[in-house]
């Protein structure tokens, strides 16, 4: 696999993709609240990845990946699935995993 030189051009699509991501963050931060489900999480984000971002979901369908982004709770370490069975409780551990794909480039970032 060869390493390519990124033109000035590809690095300001690389940062407008790291911060469409890092958007998907803030905006699903005040739907974390218990009482909701990992599903209707996905849902909010996928819909403004989509229709906002006018962005791809780098985890939808990625090696049969179900969902738009991976939402881990308490003993799961990592990519978890979101699930409308799944829903928070008043002192759960949540770690969001976002990676959208905006004009041939990936912006991935989590946060718990």
């Amino acid at each position: 696999m060869a390493i390519s030189i990124k033109t000035p051009d590809d690095i300001q699509k690389m940062r407008v993709a790291g911060r469409l991501a890092a958007e998907v963050l803030e905006i699903i931060e005040p739907h974390v609240k218990p009482g909701v489900t990992t599903g209707e999480l996905d849902r909010i984000c996928h819909e403004y990845i989509t229709n906002e971002q006018q962005a791809i979901s780098a985890c939808l369908g990625y090696h049969g990946f179900p969902k738009s982004v991976c939402i881990s709770v308490n003993e799961v370490v990592c990519h978890g699935i979101p699930s409308d069975d799944k829903t928070l409780k008043d002192g759960d551990i949540v770690n969001i995993d976002v990676t959208v794909i905006k004009d041939g480039f990936h912006g991935d970032t989590s946060k718990m």
